[in-house]
């Protein structure tokens, strides 16, 4: 008999291949926030693993010029046997700690560069995996054209259409799948109307493959504040 639902939103720090790891000064942190209504476990560096409480902040500093992914998993639980598993944004581990995987769609992504090309960050907000949960990264200092705040900080759930909804063990809307296919070129990727309905609705999100030019965002010399459920005030 599998143990009881585990009431809690997981975060994952996905650190990806050893190349995103140079050995050098660390200057830029992450602030990360959980204003959800229920624990975050967030997945940082090196553990992949912390508990964030309702309304909690931590700090964590990425190695320079790393690359990856923050998302979330949501609806976890552990089977008789101990196997972690999660609804929405699992990543196969078996535990908590995902030791480099990837997440399993539909999840809400944010992605960084560090120190990428002329020296800057570049980082967006992804919904072409889908949506499981609002995500906001902000900027904090820096400098750029276009460094700003970008994310989807409304409720997509509720409104996904029945043949992308996943739903928990209760029936409740707990993810939105993506229904974009997959394709080589901006010319013969067009968003779908699913895809449109998230461009409308969070118009600085990344919601479709090479939708590239409202939705990477640049920034030199910041640090950056990631809030998971933050207040639907700015789009």
């Amino acid at each position: 008999m599998a143990a009881p639902l585990i009431p809690q939103l997981l975060l994952l720090f996905i650190l990806g291949t050893a190349n995103f790891f140079p050995i050098g000064v660390v200057s830029t942190t992450f602030t990360i926030t959980n204003q959800c209504d229920y624990t975050v476990w967030v997945a940082p560096l090196p553990t992949t693993g912390f508990a964030l409480q309702k309304g909690e902040t931590r700090t964590i500093s990425p190695p320079a010029s790393w690359g990856g992914r923050l998302w979330g998993r949501t609806h976890c639980s552990e089977d008789s046997t101990g196997k972690f598993s999660c609804i929405t944004g699992d990543c196969g581990s078996g535990k908590v700690e995902c030791s480099g995987a990837g997440a399993a769609p539909p999840a809400t992504l944010a992605e960084f560069k560090l120190d990428g090309y002329g020296g800057q960050d570049f980082f967006d907000v992804s919904l072409v995996d889908g949506y499981n949960l609002p995500v906001l990264v902000s900027p904090q200092g820096g400098s750029g054209q276009n460094c700003s705040s970008t994310g989807c900080v409304v409720d997509l759930n509720g409104a996904c259409p029945s043949d992308l909804k996943v739903v928990s063990e209760a029936g409740e809307g707990v993810a939105c799948k993506s229904a974009d296919g997959a394709y080589a070129t901006p010319d013969t990727c067009k968003p779908t109307s699913y895809s449109l309905a998230f461009k409308n609705a969070c118009p600085r999100a990344y919601s479709y493959a090479y939708d590239d030019k409202t939705s990477t965002f640049t920034c030199s010399s910041a640090d950056y504040a990631i809030t998971f459920c933050p207040t639907p005030s700015t789009r």
